[in-house]
């Protein structure tokens, strides 16, 4: 989880700053949007005071055909020493008394031209990104045929290298040594690497290199979600691995069960077009055709057929 202020805000969206400049250094501590519609009509029991207040065509409505004394009651009720910002979306400028409240507070209040729904889900979206809870894997991660893959192992296997192998056939590094997962929806971990490590690999005999300068801005990618897990590891005398592709492996990652695939390397296996292929294949079986199945039926069928 990364710190955000209400300046990075204005500054990633180019809010209007109707006042408080003085006052962005203030923290958002949650991706949480309010409307708070029912509080503006007195109801304050269950008013999350510590979330962004976002003022749609109704809030203003609603606030501009209330009295002076009415609109300054509810906004200084509204004001919080949590709250961190009062916005307007459309373009909507609020009242003398909407100012009046959140300057006696400190709180700064903007104004977007973006219709309200964008509006809310845009912040919430860069808001969540920033504040989701966040954790480290050890791997390399690529974006192959727009599927988000992630290359692990132990070190000395080979990931970087094969990695490089697949930017040099035209797909795209996000991360090397170390991805950054954070939970974007229920169903979706989304990976990026850490600012110091972006655009870079390391290569062993060679150090490190710079992906971007290298192969052009589109070998990189900042971040995308984590659709499949391959692990690699070394084809020793007597392992047994999945020979039909049947069985079913997964791995957890911020409470969300990620499609894995361990892959035997050896002497002589071009391991970037296995992964190639693995990622063809993944895509082919989320839409219902499944090799592997198909042969599993094709060879249940046969035994039945020969029993007869």
């Amino acid at each position: 989880m990364t710190k955000v202020t209400v300046k990075d805000l204005v500054d990633k969206f180019d809010f209007e700053v109707i006042c408080g400049e003085d006052f962005l250094d203030r923290e958002i501590i949650t991706s949480d949007i309010s409307r708070p519609g029912l509080e503006i009509t007195g109801y304050f029991n269950y008013y999350p005071s510590e979330r962004v207040q976002l003022f749609g065509r109704a809030e203003h409505t609603y606030l501009s055909r209330m009295t002076s004394d009415e609109r300054l009651l509810i906004m200084r009720r509204l004001s919080r020493e949590d709250t961190p910002f009062f916005i307007f979306s459309r373009g909507l400028q609020p009242e003398y008394e909407v100012i009046q409240a959140a300057e006696e507070n400190h709180i700064p209040v903007l104004s977007s031209t973006t219709t309200t729904t964008r509006l809310s889900s845009n912040l919430a979206e860069m808001l969540h990104a920033h504040l989701a809870e966040r954790i480290s894997k050890h791997g390399v991660f690529v974006d192959i045929y727009g599927l988000g893959i992630m290359i692990t192992g132990h070190s000395g296997v080979g990931k970087s290298e094969t990695a490089l192998e697949l930017v040099k056939g035209g797909h795209r590094l996000v991360a090397d040594d170390r991805v950054d997962f954070y939970q974007r929806d229920d169903t979706t971990i989304m990976g990026e690497a850490p600012e110091i490590l972006r655009n870079v690999m390391e290569v062993r005999g060679l150090g490190i290199i710079d992906v971007m300068t290298l192969y052009g801005a589109g070998a990189v990618r900042k971040e995308q979600q984590l659709n499949l897990i391959i692990d690699l590891k070394e084809l020793k005398k007597g392992a047994n691995f999945d020979r039909l592709g049947t069985a079913e492996e997964r791995e957890q990652i911020l409470g969300v069960a990620i499609p894995k695939i361990t892959l035997p390397v050896q002497t002589g296996r071009n391991i970037s077009s296995i992964i190639e292929v693995a990622a063809i294949n993944f895509r082919a079986k989320s839409m219902g055709f499944d090799a592997a199945q198909m042969f599993n039926d094709r060879l249940t069928s046969l035994i039945d057929h020969n029993k007869v």
